[in-house]
């Protein structure tokens, strides 16, 4: 959205826990003399809130050095008038320069997608903190506040909203891309604020009650998988981006009830059993963008269109995040797996590529190096 450096500024906390200084200095320097934050692009609030104001504070809190925190404070005052809307659901896009901000022409009718709107407060909260400023954590506490009051169709939240009614605009749901990081959010909310954010706990636990009782299935091959519900109907596909699943509910299961918590942690490594077998089943071990469970096929992309595999981090952090609460070795393993594999098939002269087609072995690279794999993949 005009503003440059995104693998600079996403990488910045990689390279420090690294240890690699020399680049961390270089990245550094960079933020303090190049990064220009009056661009007149059209922005992601989304993007530019986990990539840059994420990237900004992680390496804030990481070394202590105030050039991070000012351009943090910075570009927080940018995104505020993203909110003024009748509801105070945030638009989509912001010309960072005007503060002029509108709607995603693709989103339905004029609406904001949950994923973006409800992927905001791990770092306004803490906007907030470094500024004394309580107007950053009012405005993402105002979003849950409309969430709230909504009626949810069968306790699900749909992934369009408008911003100017405060009411669904259609009601697809889904764990994956456009609702994923909703979900992620509230539960590291209630663990960030030291367990003290009972609302982010309740409404946590009460989704994944809604999530587990409407979307979560089991295919005939015993694989347990999310499935994406469209109007009551389900659609039995499961993206790469809802795999960061089986660690969030890893990471949730000791604070649902005393009677639930075995329950959680055997949910958690199911899912993440299934979306290590979406990789397992390819040619290059890398997973697809999304796979099928229909149709006598499982854990399988079925379309063209969903072969592809662009360094994504969700099915490993699943990995690292399930190592981490059971120390069953099998989760290392599979994280082995996927790094070989990552040099095998994605590894260029200069970098890494995504792929397009992971079932076959002779891959055609998309040459493209996405941020989130030097921010998150390899973390």
């Amino acid at each position: 959205g005009g503003l440059r450096g995104a693998s600079i500024v996403d990488s910045l906390d990689t390279l420090h826990i690294m240890g690699m200084q020399e680049e961390f200095e270089e990245a550094k320097s960079w933020v303090e003399k190049e990064l220009d934050m009056n661009s007149n692009g059209e922005a992601s609030l989304f993007e530019v809130n986990i990539r840059y104001v994420g990237g900004l504070l992680s390496a804030y809190y990481l070394t202590g050095e105030e050039v991070f925190k000012k351009k943090a404070i910075e570009l927080g005052e940018k995104l505020l008038p993203v909110f003024n809307t009748p509801t105070g659901i945030p638009r989509g896009v912001i010309n960072l320069g005007s503060g002029a901000s509108w709607s995603w022409g693709w989103a339905s009718a004029g609406s904001s997608i949950l994923a973006e709107f409800g992927t905001l407060h791990l770092e306004f909260v803490h906007l907030t903190e470094v500024t004394g400023n309580p107007t950053y954590s009012e405005k993402v506490m105002n979003i849950r506040k409309v969430l709230n009051k909504i009626e949810k169709p069968h306790g699900l939240y749909p992934n369009f909203l408008s911003p100017v009614t405060g009411n669904w605009v259609q009601h697809h749901v889904s764990i994956g891309g456009l609702g994923d990081s909703f979900y992620e959010y509230l539960i590291k909310s209630y663990l960030m604020s030291d367990k003290r954010d009972e609302q982010a706990k309740k409404m946590y636990y009460d989704a994944l009650k809604a999530i587990e009782t409407n979307l979560v299935q089991k295919s005939p091959g015993g694989l347990t998988y999310i499935a994406e519900w469209r109007g009551g109907i389900l659609d039995h596909k499961m993206g790469h981006l809802a795999c960061f699943s089986g660690g969030m509910i890893g990471i949730g299961a000791d604070d649902g009830e005393p009677e639930q918590r075995k329950h959680y942690m055997d949910l958690a490594a199911e899912i993440t059993h299934t979306c290590h077998e979406s990789y397992a089943r390819t040619a290059t071990k890398l997973g697809p963008e999304a796979f099928r469970f229909d149709s006598g096929e499982e854990a399988t992309a079925t379309r063209m269109s969903d072969r592809y595999y662009i360094l994504r981090p969700e099915v490993v952090e699943s990995y690292m995040y399930m190592w981490r609460l059971t120390h069953d070795p099998k989760y290392r393993e599979w994280g082995w797996e996927a790094v070989q594999a990552l040099e095998k098939y994605c590894r260029v002269d200069k970098g890494f590529t995504g792929i397009r087609d992971v079932y076959t072995t002779s891959p055609s690279h998309d040459n493209m190096q996405q941020s989130f794999f030097l921010a998150e993949t390899l973390k």
